[in-house]
């Protein structure tokens, strides 16, 4: 994953404040739930020592999306008295955090993104389609269209022989118009969002000849078949909730690809593990990926400096005579190193197949 969208967070030299909250909206009194964390969580900035500025900045953004039912989380940046980032998370955080550090520290966001992919989720039936593209970590869609085709004689008839026959050789011809117009608006759907995953649903009949219209063009996005429909609300629930199942399933598939690259890559020398030999190839602009577990509690303190954000050390005097050096705990160092250096970033998910929980795939 691409972690440029991070850069503004790096924008000044001042302490940040780096707030992360659960913000969902599954219970009656979640906006006072969301308030009673928020104070929590500005009282500990507070303790910390968080500039006054900071705290009236996230006083005016704090709360998630309200318009946005159901789980969801918050990531909010603040330092110097400006807003440098504020983040909806389609996963709230698996606890509240709030900190004032030298730097900020935005892996939960980089991990939240990293779970999602632009996809399109698609409820065909006999008469038409629902399509709706969703960016990578949005709630809404982007691009949303509803077709209905024509529905004269859509189903199948009783007469004779002759007749019969006419009419189901009508019926199979406006199934086949109505679902290739279904695919065109796939297609469309798949290039406004660069979908990497195309969720499909619906009636059996009709996702066959939907497969077939997109099979005549294929794109490189994966095709998923789910459950649910566009019948009713049930059914549209019901593809929510089998959508959602499917693209944690394609994540997690995709970074099981990427942890068996990283064995492969190790065992030729061309990927590293631990922070010691990490934070070196950064500050050596060598890594193409960071890649690191979410468990951050076992985290030594490290060294970095202002002048150069790549260099990282285990002592200050490994920095030479440099009066901007700083320490931090590991991970939102070996993070601003990544963001600053162009690399990207994996987590390595539990059950780890790895050796450590920091490891990097370097630059050829």
């Amino acid at each position: 994953m691409d972690l440029a969208f991070l850069q503004p967070l790096y924008a000044g030299d001042a302490p940040v404040a780096s707030v992360h909250l659960d913000t969902s909206r599954v219970t009656h009194d979640a906006d006072k739930q969301i308030e009673l964390r928020w104070r929590a969580a500005r009282r500990s900035l507070s303790e910390q020592g968080a500039d006054e500025a900071d705290l009236a900045v996230l006083d005016d953004v704090v709360g998630g999306a309200p318009d946005v039912p159901g789980l969801q989380g918050e990531a909010l940046f603040a330092s110097g008295g400006r807003l440098l980032g504020a983040f909806t998370l389609v996963e709230p955080p698996a606890a509240d955090s709030a900190q004032v550090l030298p730097v900020p520290d935005p892996l939960g966001v980089a991990i939240d993104r990293d779970h999602q992919l632009p996809h399109v989720v698609v409820a065909v039936d006999r008469e038409g389609a629902d399509v709706e593209a969703y960016p990578a970590a949005e709630h809404k869609p982007a691009l949303r269209r509803t077709f209905n085709g024509s529905t004269l004689h859509i189903t199948r008839v009783r007469a004779g022989a002759e007749a019969k026959a006419s009419y189901h050789r009508r019926t199979v011809n406006l199934w086949t118009e109505n679902t290739e117009q279904a695919a065109d608006d796939v297609r469309d759907a798949v290039a406004s969002v660069e979908a990497a995953v195309v969720l499909v649903a619906g009636d059996p009949k009709a996702v066959g000849l939907l497969r077939q219209h997109l099979t005549v063009r294929q794109s490189d996005a994966e095709v998923v078949y789910v459950e649910g429909g566009r019948t009713d609300d049930s059914a549209r629930q019901a593809l929510r909730a089998s959508a959602d199942a499917a693209m944690h399933e394609v994540m997690a598939s995709r970074h099981r690809v990427v942890l068996e690259r990283l064995e492969a890559e190790l065992a030729g020398g061309r990927a590293l593990q631990g922070i010691p030999a990490v934070k070196e190839a950064l500050a050596e602009g060598r890594v193409e990926t960071l890649l690191l577990a979410a468990d951050r509690s076992e985290d030594p303190l490290l060294f970095a400096s202002r002048r150069d954000p790549r260099a990282l050390g285990t002592d200050p005097a490994a920095l030479g005579e440099d009066s901007t050096v700083f320490s931090a705990a590991a991970a939102p160092l070996l993070m601003r190193s990544a963001v600053l250096g162009g690399a990207s970033f994996t987590e390595i998910l539990p059950p780890t197949r790895c050796t450590d929980d920091v490891a990097a795939l370097l630059r050829y």
